[in-house]
């Protein structure tokens, strides 16, 4: 799969969603309480828009620094509510490294190129689980 750079939010179902779950579920609080901020740089805060409601989310994702952006993995694939809100509204803010950030142009990359940008051992963890598709944002600071 090529990037795909399409207003719709169109997305692949992971070989196995299972895992995510398993580790999100006692991950999640940690995230939660330590996301975004500088000395934790793997979890950042999402912002997003309800794409019905228009009510404001902020989401704990895990999100890598790319040269102009982000590469946030996309592990329940078209399932995954803020990446519809994102991709509705064209993009949101995220709080990564202990900044806040103004991303735009999201689009859905495949591993091969979100690879390029993962630590090793990220990269083989996601392989192992089965994780094809990534979210990739350009970041504008604030």
């Amino acid at each position: 799969m090529n990037i795909t750079t399409a207003s719709d939010f169109h997305a692949e179902r992971p070989r196995r969603s299972r895992p995510f779950r398993a580790i999100a579920r006692p991950f999640g609080p940690i995230a939660n309480r330590f996301a975004g901020r500088r000395w934790f740089p793997l979890w950042g805060i999402l912002r997003h828009t309800g794409r019905t409601s228009g009510a404001s989310y902020a989401t704990t994702v895990v999100a890598l620094r790319t040269p102009d952006g982000f590469v946030i993995p996309l592990p329940f694939g078209d399932a995954t509510q803020w990446a519809k809100n994102l991709f509705a509204a064209g993009g949101g803010s995220l709080r990564s490294h202990g900044r806040e950030y103004r991303i735009a142009e999201p689009r859905i990359v495949d591993r091969e190129i979100a690879g390029a940008y993962l630590p090793p051992y990220l990269r083989f963890a996601a392989g192992r689980l089965g994780l094809r598709q990534y979210v990739m944002v350009r970041r504008h600071e604030n």
